[in-house]
């Protein structure tokens, strides 16, 4: 398979942002757009921050017994809540 841009990423930009904004309009106009409130932009504001700044871990050693981060990622998250 070749390696070039294909599908909507062949597109030039504002042909893009011509159908996203078609895309967009269409959703408002069924009623079926997402619209944030401001406590959930807020909350998820405030997930990404954490989580992009959080200190980087070393590298695993795979001698050590198997951490679960991703309970350690919810209890986190619900603490920030």
């Amino acid at each position: 398979m070749p390696a070039g841009k294909r599908g909507f990423a062949s597109m030039d930009r504002e042909k893009q942002r011509a159908i996203a904004r078609m895309g967009g309009k269409a959703a408002h106009q069924k009623g079926t757009a997402h619209e944030w409130t401001r406590d959930e932009a807020r909350a998820a504001g405030r997930k990404g921050g954490v989580l992009s700044h959080r200190p980087r871990q070393p590298e695993k050693d795979e001698s050590a017994p198997p951490s679960d981060s991703y309970a350690e990622f919810l209890l986190l998250s619900q603490h920030l809540l």
